[in-house]
């Protein structure tokens, strides 16, 4: 037989491991023997006898994949599971939005701003729309920044009243949400107000007192038609035909402060022909040789809802002004303080000619001892009782100056300064 077809058994390979495996299966049948034999020979239970001969531990496998683990044997091994150890809180990152947006809704401005360099997260919830809904910013010097900052949050009520403000522009072109604005006595430039109030169409309430305005921002005014309060006391820079525009299509203004303005004779006409009928309240106070009885016949006949009328310092009124008033028959508070034509036997006749008449001021018309004897002519009516007027201003010189409120409700994020 040739050597490429000899058998399996001569083989030297083959030969050798047959051998070895051969030999290594009669040396374990020989322990086997020998080790029951020695089993047998001993008092066991056949229990005993099984646990004797149960495997004691399982040995670890060794198992060998692939080419790559040739040389290395991996050891399989089965580990002990790690307790999870017991969480001590709840993580404030697995807090949904709304619950964070509910604690930062009580948190004060300073802090507010302090966790928005937390994360970004936090940062976007920070100035979230629904957390800067009414903002106080007042006697805030250099407010620049922080006003553009604001602006852009969808703020509805922002009072900054007695604050600094350079920037002459504020930038920005998308409509503003503010339904109420409180810019009294600030010191403003007239382009940086008009760059917020030409974006401002839902107004309900402004205060704009002791500003200088210009024919553009009055212009601007009469896009908000749904405007209820406003107060331009003491206002100055725009013409007579713009103020008569903007009040016929602001409608709808329930209480107007006017009073105080550098206005002319055809600005005061203006005003008493074009102001809402709807109008309950009304300062027209300060026009000394300007509203004439002529003028006081057009505004009644025009308002006749008013309630509250404030005609204080009107020198060229005279006692026949009060037959005009009587047609006002819900009259509840008359300012007639420093009208000096009208005289004191003419004020007695008030409590019959106005039988709604709550209040009455008389400041510089009366003297002390007189105001006595008026007191007792008119005992329902309360004399002299409020000297400053409250007609569509946000917060009332009235109030102590702890009150921070704008018309009547209070900002949930203000400047502590």
């Amino acid at each position: 037989m040739s050597g490429e077809s000899m058998p399996l058994q001569d083989l030297p390979c083959l030969s050798l491991q047959t051998s070895m495996l051969s030999q290594s299966r009669r040396t374990n049948k020989r322990k086997s023997r020998s080790c029951l034999s020695e089993g047998l020979d001993t008092e066991c239970t056949p229990t005993d006898l099984i646990q004797q001969w149960s495997p004691s531990h399982k040995h670890q496998r060794l198992m060998c994949k692939g080419k790559e683990n040739d040389e290395n044997q991996f050891v399989l091994a089965r580990r002990s599971r790690r307790k999870k150890e017991p969480l001590s809180g709840i993580s404030w990152d697995h807090l949904p939005e709304e619950l964070l947006l509910r604690i930062f809704l009580y948190l004060p401005l300073p802090d507010l701003l302090r966790l928005s360099s937390v994360c970004k997260r936090w940062h976007r919830l920070a100035f979230d729309e629904s957390l800067w809904h009414s903002v106080d910013l007042e006697g805030l010097t250099h407010m620049d920044s922080a006003l553009q900052q604001v602006l852009k949050t969808g703020v509805r009520r922002l009072r900054c009243p007695r604050s600094f403000v350079e920037e002459t522009h504020f930038s920005g072109t998308s409509p503003l949400q503010i339904v109420q604005l409180d810019f009294s006595s600030s010191i403003i430039p007239t382009s940086a107000l008009m760059s917020i109030i030409c974006r401002c169409t839902q107004l309900g309430y402004l205060s704009l007192e002791g500003l200088q305005l210009s024919d553009a921002i009055i212009t601007s005014l009469s896009k908000n038609t749904n405007l209820l309060q406003l107060n331009l006391s003491g206002c100055s820079g725009f013409s007579a035909p713009h103020l008569a525009d903007m009040l016929k299509s602001c409608s709808r203004i329930e209480q107007l402060n006017i009073s105080w303005c550098n206005f002319s004779n055809n600005h005061v006409k203006n005003v008493v022909e074009n102001v809402s009928s709807a109008v309950t309240k009304l300062n027209i106070s300060g026009y000394r040789e300007s509203l004439t009885l002529d003028d006081l016949k057009v505004l009644v006949t025009r308002c006749p809802l008013i309630q509250t009328l404030d005609l204080s310092d009107s020198t060229l009124l005279m006692a026949d002004s009060l037959q005009v008033l009587k047609q006002l028959q819900d009259l509840q508070h008359l300012s007639l303080s420093r009208c000096y034509h009208i005289h004191l036997a003419a004020l007695t006749d008030l409590g019959q000619m106005f039988p709604s008449l709550s209040f009455l001021e008389v400041f510089g018309l009366i003297h002390d001892t007189q105001l006595t004897s008026l007191k007792k002519e008119l005992p329902r009516i309360s004399i002299n009782s409020r000297p400053f007027s409250t007609i569509a201003r946000p917060t009332p010189a009235c109030r102590p100056a702890s009150d921070r409120t704008m018309w009547n409700r209070k900002c949930c994020l203000r400047v502590k300064l």
